[in-house]
C-alpha cells in the first residue's frame, strides 16, 4: 500500500474515532425516547434524562431519612430513580398542578391526577364555579422534602411533603400538605401520576 493510501486511511480511522465520541458525548439530534404524551406543561417527577455524576461514576445515590428503605427499593427495581433527581420534578409538579388547580383548569390537571384525586379536584373546581369564589393563589415553595417511600410490587410510591405559601385576597397563608406520587418501576412511561393529597396535621 503506497503511503498516500496509509495517511488516507489514517486520516478516515480517525475522523470516525472523533464522531463516535461527540456523539456519545452530546447524543443524538432527535433526543431522548418519549412515553406517553400528555401535555406541554412543565415536566412531572421522572428519572429520564442526563445522567447524574452519581450515574456516570457508577456509585449508588446515597439513601438517609425516614424514607431510605422506600427509596433503597425502588431504585433497585428501577436504577434510574435518584431522590434529588426525583424532588426537583416534584417541585415543578407541585408548581403546575397547583396553579392548574388555581385556574380551574382541568385539561392540564386531567392526565397527571389519579382517578380518586381527579374526581376530587374536579368537584372542588365545579363547586368554586358555582359559588364564583376565588381559590388561593401558589405564591412560592418555601420547602419540600420526601417524607415517605414504598415499592409494592413493581408500584413506587414517593411521598413529598411541601410547605408553600399561598395568596388568598389580600392576605397570604401557609399551606402544608403530604403529595404522593405512584409509577409503575416496570412501564416505559417515565412519569409519575399525583395519587393522593393529604393536608398535614
Amino acid at each position: 500500500m503506497s503511503s498516500s493510501l496509509i495517511e488516507l486511511a489514517l486520516i478516515a480511522a480517525i475522523a470516525v474515532f472523533v464522531g463516535w465520541r461527540l456523539y456519545t458525548t452530546l447524543g443524538s439530534d432527535s433526543g431522548p425516547p418519549e412515553g406517553r404524551t400528555r401535555s406541554q406543561a412543565p415536566a412531572t417527577p421522572k428519572t429520564e434524562g442526563r445522567p447524574t455524576e452519581e450515574g456516570r461514576s457508577g456509585l449508588r445515590p446515597a439513601f438517609t431519612g425516614p424514607a431510605a428503605a422506600g427509596l433503597e427499593a425502588i431504585h433497585a427495581a428501577d436504577p434510574s430513580f435518584h431522590p434529588k433527581e426525583f424532588l426537583q420534578g416534584a417541585r415543578g409538579a407541585y408548581e403546575m398542578l397547583a396553579s392548574a388547580f388555581a385556574r380551574g383548569d382541568r385539561e392540564t390537571l386531567k392526565p397527571w391526577l389519579d382517578t380518586d384525586v381527579w374526581e376530587a379536584w374536579d368537584a372542588a373546581i365545579a363547586e368554586r364555579e358555582a359559588t364564583g369564589r376565588e381559590a388561593p393563589q401558589l405564591l412560592r415553595i418555601r420547602h419540600s422534602e420526601i417524607d415517605d417511600a414504598s415499592l409494592t410490587g413493581t408500584m413506587a410510591r414517593v411521598t413529598v411533603r411541601f410547605e408553600a405559601e399561598l395568596g388568598d385576597g389580600d392576605m397570604t397563608r401557609k399551606s402544608e400538605e403530604f403529595w404522593t406520587f405512584m409509577r409503575d418501576v416496570d412501564s416505559d412511561d417515565p412519569n409519575w401520576l399525583l395519587d393522593d393529597v393529604d393536608i398535614a396535621n
